[in-house]
This record gives structure tokens, sequence and C-alpha cells, in this order.
């Protein structure tokens, strides 16, 4: 279970760099900042199963370890105006972070497997995770937010994308 979990892991890291390369390449927007922790938060209902169920010092140390984690994703998160539009800057540690993360995770859950039932372990990994995604994204949606207002105005004229 624990070997098949963190093949499925580094599958997601690796998706995870390919949508942050591919999403460089496109304007950013409030909705694209706030929408993945809301589809993960979905993941909570998992806490209704007995078996995933942390201890109050569980959750602390998963939420803890996952905000800390959240410093790293925030240095390594800017934005920059191009033109009339918000853009990701592309960082070249991000990667590189990721994969620590990443790697961390597999053998923080390889050790820790051997002491914490795999139920618990996997509710604790959901708050390290979504501890590390939900502060992350509050910045970069402030940070977005203080780029939106130093936009320049629109032009009223007719673009090929407003025409009919």
């Amino acid at each position: 279970m624990v070997a098949a979990s963190s093949v499925a892991a580094v599958m997601m890291g690796i998706a995870a760099l390919f949508v942050r390369m591919k999403a460089a390449k496109k304007p950013t927007s409030t909705k694209k900042i706030i929408m993945p922790p809301l589809f993960m938060s979905t993941g909570a209902f998992m806490f209704l199963f007995p078996m995933f169920r942390v201890t109050g010092l569980e959750l602390l140390e998963a939420a803890a370890v996952g905000c800390l984690f959240s410093l790293l994703l925030i240095k390594t998160s800017n934005f920059e105006i191009r033109g009339h539009d918000i853009y990701l800057k592309r960082s070249k540690a991000f990667p590189i972070i990721l994969m620590t993360l990443l790697v961390v995770r597999i053998v923080g859950k390889l050790v820790l497997s051997t002491s914490i039932d795999v139920g618990e372990l996997g509710g604790m990994f959901f708050i390290l995770a979504f501890a590390m995604i939900l502060p992350w994204r509050v910045v970069m949606y402030r940070k977005y937010k203080v780029l939106k207002c130093q936009l320049p105005e629109r032009s009223v004229a007719m673009t090929e994308k407003t025409a009919f």
C-alpha cells in the first residue's frame, strides 16, 4: 500500500511540474489560483471514516510541517505583468523544490508507516498537503490582486478576441 501511494505521489509530482510549466505560458486569473485548494478540500470527506481520523497532536504536527513547506513554494511563486495580463513567473528553483518535497514526503511515509497506521498516515499526509497548498495559494492570490491594481486600463477598441 505504501509503495503504491508513493508511486502515485511521484506521478502526481511530475504532472504538477508539467502543469506549472504550461501555466506560465498563459495569463493567470483569480479562478486559477483559488480552484485547486477548493477542489482539494473535498478530500476532507475521508475523515468521515474512522480509519483516516487523526489525533489532535497528529493534526497539529501535519499542519505545522505543511505550513513550513508552503514557505518554499511561496518564495518561488511570483507574478509579472506582460501587456494587459498577469503571468506566473517561471522559477528555476520550483522544480527542484517540488521534487525535494516529494522525496521528503516519500521518505517520511516509509519511516512513519512502521509506527503509524496506514489510514491515519493517509489522513496526516492529506492535512500536510492541504496545509501546504492553502497558505501558498492565499499568498499567491494577494500578490495577484496587488498586480491587478497595477494593470493598465484596457482599451475599449474591438480586438480579434472580442469581435463577434
